[in-house]
């Protein structure tokens, strides 16, 4: 056998070995596992969407909770003073009992005391004749008769002044104790409304407690299953990673058999001819660009914040994600607009809701305001609009700012 043919032998062998420790064998695996991790990938983001939508409810459920247990302390103050009130009127509804009863006491003795004398005169319309009799006939002389009359008059008049003062006293003190009276059934009245709220708001808060422990439970099955997804997606990626480095390892050892291949074939033709010949070799590379959010920025006015906001209209929505180019949703993008400025806010949309300070009304907002809505929040650009993630199907766009009810409006800057 000539020395080419064994050569040409040799670079066939050679050929075929490097087909061998190809990477083609892995290639069904990493696809699958790619695919696998694809998958899981999907299902950790509904997974991570979840978990979001149920904090937020939590959130909204967690605040009518507060506002509940506020009403009800105060509800609960509100009954303690009608409590206080209610005592206070028993004191002084037996209070006038007691005067009442002096009173028509105070009458029965006068009565008495005056019945023997004022009995014909009281009961028959007030005809004195037979005391004026008895005057007349017991008197010494006509000036005796005359100042007895008199006296007799001024007595008579006296005692029907009395006993009229007495029954008015009593009849007084009768209608202050049917006011009280009256005043006590109010009150009564009242309290029993307030009581008949109090089991409602405590019913409601029983209800909204096994809401939250309900969204709790939730929570932590998500997570639960948001975190088995992340699992097998690190798994997926581990095994992908072992693939990747099998298969740059056997192009490595195709690379030096390569070399040691054609090492060989130069030292073959140097040794067929005493010429030698050089190649050269080239490589090419590519890159590819990619949307940038810019580098960040230490403060800015809310006329800054605003316009930078808008810079990334029509990216998408992408539910517990933070990125600006890549996806984010309405508090990711709220936190990472801010967050490029250097400002540091809490990544829920319910807490940005309650950041910063208060704006009086939308027609005190400025550009840069954070508008909260019930478990959504966007940026205010000024003239009644705000940027915000809307959904998975528009991603970010601009909105009329009054389209939901405005539950508060926050500023930062």
């Amino acid at each position: 056998m000539t020395f080419k043919k064994r050569s040409l032998i040799f670079i066939l062998t050679a050929a075929l070995a490097g087909e061998c420790l190809s990477p083609a064998v892995y290639a069904t695996s990493k696809t699958e596992l790619k695919k696998d991790a694809a998958a899981n990938q999907k299902k950790l983001d509904e997974a991570q969407s979840e978990i979001n939508s149920i904090s937020e409810e939590k959130e909204s459920v967690e605040a009518e909770l507060e506002a509940a247990q506020e009403e009800l302390v105060q509800l609960l103050a509100d009954v303690e003073i009608l409590k206080s009130d209610i005592e206070k009127k028993n004191v002084e509804i037996e209070q006038a009992q007691a005067d009442y009863d002096a009173a028509k006491l105070t009458e029965e003795r006068q009565y008495n005391a005056m019945r023997a004398r004022i009995k014909y005169m009281y009961e028959n319309g007030g005809t004195a004749s037979t005391e004026y009799i008895d005057i007349f006939l017991n008197s010494d002389s006509i000036t005796d008769a005359i100042n007895k009359a008199a006296y007799a008059s001024k007595l008579y008049e006296y005692d029907r002044t009395l006993l009229t003062n007495y029954i008015d006293a009593k009849e007084e003190v009768a209608e202050r104790q049917r006011v009280l009276e009256e005043d006590l059934s109010e009150l009564e009245e009242v309290k029993a409304d307030l009581e008949e709220k109090e089991e409602d708001l405590n019913n409601t808060i029983s209800e909204q407690r096994a809401t939250i422990e309900n969204f709790s439970s939730k929570l932590a099955a998500a997570r639960s299953q948001a975190k088995a997804y992340k699992k097998k997606i690190d798994e997926d990626n581990a095994k992908i990673a072992k693939i990747v480095a099998a298969e740059k390892e056997a192009a490595r050892k195709k690379a030096e058999e390569e070399a040691r291949r054609k090492k060989e074939e130069e030292a073959r033709k140097k040794s067929e001819s005493s010429s030698s010949d050089s190649g050269g070799s080239s490589s090419k590379s590519s890159g590819r660009g990619a949307q940038s959010e810019g580098e960040p920025v230490s403060g800015g006015s809310g006329s800054d914040i605003a316009s930078y906001a808008q810079q990334f209209i029509g990216n998408p929505y992408v539910p517990g994600g933070t990125s600006l180019v890549n996806g984010c949703d309405c508090s990711g993008f709220v936190w990472a607009v801010y967050n490029h400025f250097g400002y540091s806010l809490p990544r829920q949309s319910g807490a940005q809701g309650a950041s910063g300070s208060a704006v009086d009304g939308m027609e005190n907002a400025q550009p840069g305001d954070i508008f909260y809505y019930v478990g959504h929040v966007g940026i205010y650009i000024g003239n009644g609009y705000i940027v915000h993630a809307s959904t998975p199907a528009t991603g970010i766009k601009i909105t009329p700012a009054t389209y939901r009810t405005i539950a508060s409006i926050r500023r930062i800057v």
